[in-house]
């Protein structure tokens, strides 16, 4: 049997991540609703960070809705791939920092952080990061899912297209 290759939840990562969303639920609302981001940029920030995880149902998911804000599929292609140059220059950063941020499980230094923060703003930082953190806990639950398939299949359920290639 291969390996399975995509990021999944340790438990202790999953209550972790759940528990900073239930503590800032207002945000996580507000976030997820469309009401402290507008839709096309919350969508980039999911995107980035899918790019990163590899979750095979946020990247069906958020390739469709994405399309619905108003992102063209050249441009849902390309920020799948991890490229970030399609974008509009004023989300470049955050997207930049969410690609960071997924790539270290959302521990990035102190200097990125206050960037960002002096670049957007406290109250839109956090926005941005609670987004960051909710397509977090969807695709590393959806390729934790995946792995449980996997490992209960022997390898022949929960890999996505994209897996069956790398090999």
């Amino acid at each position: 049997m291969k390996a399975f290759r995509r990021r999944v939840y340790s438990p202790s990562e999953f209550i972790r991540d759940l528990f900073r969303v239930i503590c800032d639920a207002g945000m996580a609302l507000r976030v997820g609703l469309g009401d402290a981001l507008p839709h096309s940029f919350r969508e980039r920030l999911y995107l980035a960070v899918t790019a990163v995880n590899g979750c095979r149902y946020c990247s069906y998911l958020h390739s469709r809705t994405a399309l619905r804000a108003g992102l063209s599929q050249a441009e849902v292609n390309l920020l799948l791939g991890g490229a970030v140059d399609s974008v509009p220059l004023h989300e470049a950063k955050a997207l930049l920092y969410a690609q960071c941020w997924a790539e270290n499980n959302g521990r990035v230094d102190a200097e990125a952080r206050s960037v960002l923060m002096e670049e957007y703003g406290q109250k839109r930082f956090r926005a941005i990061e609670m987004a960051l953190l909710l397509i977090r806990v969807g695709s590393l639950s959806g390729n934790t899912f995946d792995y449980y398939l996997y490992r209960i299949s022997g390898g022949h359920l929960g890999l996505s297209e994209k897996d069956a290639l790398n090999g």
